[in-house]
């Protein structure tokens, strides 16, 4: 039981650090439901990412991921844990 909880909290922290994020880099987080993955867009000069709120919260966190490791992070501070996690999925996909 407590293995569960704390994963469910670092899972729920690395969320609100990526909702951080996104607010220091003007990027409007949108949850919705439907038939898809989710990802980055932008609409009238503003930029989104929009992520299925059905979809498992590792789902989610994958998509947020890999959208911020497809931008330049090299001058914001992001926390560790944070860092980590988008540079991991940035492994993950270079080595497939």
């Amino acid at each position: 039981l407590k293995q569960k909880i704390l994963h469910a909290y670092l899972v729920e922290k690395l969320f609100l650090l990526f909702e951080e994020l996104a607010e220091k880099m003007n990027i409007n987080i949108v949850q919705g439901k439907g038939d898809f993955i989710g990802g980055m867009c932008s609409v009238n000069n503003e930029t989104y990412i929009v992520i299925n709120k059905v979809k498992p919260i590792a789902q989610r966190l994958n998509v947020l991921g890999f959208e911020f490791s497809k931008l330049n992070l090299n001058n914001i501070f992001i926390p560790p844990a944070l860092r980590n996690f988008i540079e991991d999925l940035q492994q993950d996909i270079f080595n497939e």
